[in-house]
């Protein structure tokens, strides 16, 4: 979710329609649990955030699915082996994809992004379960102490210090994008490969700046690794209740993360709908929440239609920042 004042942009409604149209295809109907084995397909290695999300979620929808889902990571080409094995696969409801914010809405917008699937045309929102709020981080042995002075530092000596990010395209690289222009700053960019290679760089003084999910690094904030400049999100995170909120430092700016659940295109209404409502009724269970939280992740619940609308909505918002960047895939 972000809050960054844009123009109209015509082709958001026929996202969002592709959406929503192919969570009505027809399709066979939900297997029983002694038909078919129940599986979540995630497309990062385990331990990240968004594997994270994929055992809790597998863990919430086992009483009500009646049986708990495997969850299997099937890593590579971004999230997109994963994305396409789900689409390739049975769309009888018995499998699913963990699809997280970057997949749905950042590559499909990023010019030369060769990716296996129309996210529109071949999934299905079944449901979000989780948002993350986005961290602004630097070393702590930074000289900057707040956000304000780091901004001033870039004014004052343009394009000497530098961001990293977790590689081209990627919200971490757009969310710095965007401080940048927002704030007026030139601060170079530094590619990795991932937030945790990033994160480390910025622990040793090589970069000045990383703007991440706050589940990549609560871990090195809470140790004393990273100072926390700025939460990239105005709700803020209880752990946390005094850190500045990076909306109310450069206003508009607010970058919030998700983490949902989709289907094979042809995936049957009655299916998505039971999905939807187990995922539901389980994140309100308290142990799977507190280790949502503990994470660095927060129960974020939203039904097919409003998911859709998510998606659609976060498409054109990141898609102005890749053209307005001239970001295109390395």
């Amino acid at each position: 979710m972000t809050t960054e004042p844009r123009p109209r942009v015509r082709r958001a409604r026929p996202i969002l329609a592709a959406l929503l149209g192919a969570a009505l295809l027809a399709g066979p109907a939900l297997a029983q649990p002694a038909d078919r084995p129940l599986r979540i397909i995630a497309g990062f290695a385990p331990g990240g955030t968004s594997d994270i999300v994929a055992r809790v979620v597998a863990e919430a929808v086992a009483g009500p699915l009646g049986q708990r889902p495997v969850v299997e990571n099937r890593t590579g080409a971004n999230g997109f082996i994963a994305a396409e094995a789900v689409v390739r696969g049975p769309a009888d409801g018995s499998t699913v994809l963990q699809c997280p914010m970057g997949n749905m809405t950042i590559s499909p917008e990023v010019p030369g992004m060769h990716i296996p699937i129309d996210v529109a045309q071949d999934l299905v929102p079944v449901a979000n379960a989780a948002r993350s709020s986005y961290a602004v981080v630097t070393g702590a042995r930074s000289p900057y102490r707040s956000l304000e002075e780091l901004l001033a530092a870039a004014r004052a000596r343009p394009g000497a210090l530098s961001y990293g990010s977790a590689g081209t395209g990627t919200a971490q690289h757009l969310s710095a994008e965007r401080l940048k222009r927002m704030a007026g700053v030139d601060i170079a960019h530094i590619s990795y490969r991932g937030a945790a290679p990033a994160a480390l760089d910025l622990i040793a003084g090589r970069i000045d700046l990383l703007i991440t999910n706050l589940g990549d690094v609560i871990r090195q904030i809470q140790g004393g690794e990273l100072r926390l400049l700025a939460l990239a999100d105005e709700a803020g995170w209880p752990e946390f209740p005094d850190a500045p909120r990076l909306p109310r430092i450069v206003p508009g700016l607010e970058v919030i993360g998700w983490f949902g659940i989709c289907g094979p295109r042809g995936m049957p209404p009655e299916a998505v709908q039971r999905w939807a409502e187990a995922i539901r009724a389980g994140l309100e269970e308290p142990a799977l929440r507190k280790r949502l939280l503990d994470n660095g992740i927060a129960p974020g619940f939203e039904g097919p239609e409003a998911f859709a609308r998510t998606i659609a909505r976060d498409r054109q918002v990141w898609g102005e920042t890749i053209r307005a960047a001239g970001i295109r895939a390395e």
